[in-house]
């Protein structure tokens, strides 16, 4: 392989290095956006939330105040809130949430929810069970729906020397226009919307 490499002229050898470069930019731009989210899950970084399968399995003494904060991109025609603005929890004690979301327009509408932790160091000790935001969500006309988020902080909380002190933990939620699935979008057209 060394001797073909020689053989080659030095054009030949640039040509093949920017090739090679061109490729390995291609793949690593293909691959950014997934590395940086499971970055994000693993370390919490940005206010990303943990998941957890199960309960936690164990339950401190200890409290912390979870503050529910609701917003929507520009334009989008929801009305979206927390149900509660705040709760106390015991750490690692499961709770229920709930927002509610209601589309005031003639047609249905999809949307899909973002979210994020501050401060941004007890991300990875919030872990949701259930959560609406882990799938699209679809409203018809006129309808209101409320949506659950099952979730604990992680004991692990109090150990941890970025996030140890925590005494609030602010759960965002924004959510965004999504294309409509096709089966609402064709029985949309079936209706003659």
């Amino acid at each position: 392989m060394i001797a073909r490499w020689r053989r080659l002229s030095p054009t030949s050898r640039t040509a093949l290095q920017a090739s090679a470069v061109v490729v390995f930019m291609a793949g690593m731009g293909w691959a950014a956006v997934p590395l940086y989210d499971l970055f994000c899950r693993v370390t919490g970084y940005g206010g990303t939330t943990g998941v957890a399968q199960a309960d936690s399995d164990r339950v401190l003494d200890q409290t912390v105040r979870i503050r529910f904060d609701a917003s929507k991109a520009r334009d989008f025609p929801w009305e979206f809130r927390p149900v509660e603005r705040t709760m106390e929890v015991r750490i690692g004690e499961t709770a229920l949430a709930f927002y509610e979301a209601y589309n005031p327009t003639d047609e249905p509408v999809a949307g899909v929810a973002s979210y994020n932790v501050t401060p941004y160091g007890a991300g990875r000790h919030f872990m949701k069970i259930q959560c609406f935001c882990f799938e699209y969500q679809v409203l018809g006309p006129g309808e209101r729906v409320s949506m659950p988020v099952s979730f604990f902080v992680d004991p692990d909380l109090v150990e941890d020397r970025e996030a140890a002190g925590t005494t609030q933990i602010t759960l965002s939620y924004t959510f965004h226009p999504a294309d409509l699935p096709e089966e609402h979008a064709a029985a949309t057209v079936a209706d003659g919307n």
